[in-house]
C-alpha cells in the first residue's frame, strides 16, 4: 500500500523548513560581520525539524519542545541506530535560547558556529536517509 499523500507532504514540509534553515544560516555566516549566534540557533532549528519529521513519519507524537535530547530519545526509540548520532547533536540544544535576547552570551566565534552546523547537516542527513524517497525535499 503506497503512503499517505498528506503524511508525505507533512513530513517533506519538515524538511522543507530545515532546508531552508540551513539556508538562513549560510546567509548568516556570509553577512559581514557574520551574524553567529543566528547561525548557530539555525542548527539547532535545522535538527529540530529533522527530528520531528521522522517522528511524524513514525507516527510518535511529541510534545512542543526545542529540546533535541528528549526529541533525539525518541527517535532512538523508533531507531536504536540513530542513537548516537542524534546524542551528539544534544549540545546544539542551547543554541535556542543562548544568544537569542540582549544581555545574553556573546555570539559565538565563527568556527564554533561552523560547528554547529557541521554537526546539525549530519543529523539532519542522518534521519533523511532513514526515510523513504518520497518524503524527501
Amino acid at each position: 500500500m503506497p503512503p499517505d499523500p498528506e503524511r508525505v507532504l507533512e513530513v517533506r514540509s519538515w524538511f522543507v523548513k530545515g532546508d531552508e534553515v540551513f539556508r538562513s544560516a549560510r546567509a548568516g555566516l556570509a553577512a559581514v560581520p557574520p551574524i553567529t549566534g543566528d547561525a548557530a540557533f539555525h542548527a539547532q532549528q535545522a535538527v529540530e525539524k529533522a527530528m520531528k519529521g521522522f517522528l511524524t513519519w513514525h507516527d510518535r507524537r511529541f510534545r512542543k519542545t526545542h529540546n533535541l535530547v528528549e526529541l533525539g530519545q525518541a527517535c532512538a526509540a523508533v531507531e536504536p541506530a540513530l542513537g548516537p548520532l542524534l546524542a551528539r547533536s544534544a549540545p546544539l540544544t542551547d543554541y535556542v535560547w543562548r544568544f537569542r535576547y540582549p544581555g545574553d552570551a556573546d555570539p559565538p566565534l565563527v568556527p564554533e558556529a561552523e560547528a554547529a552546523l557541521v554537526l546539525a547537516r549530519k543529523a539532519y542527513d542522518g534521519l533523511l536517509k532513514r526515510l523513504p524517497p518520497e518524503v524527501r525535499p
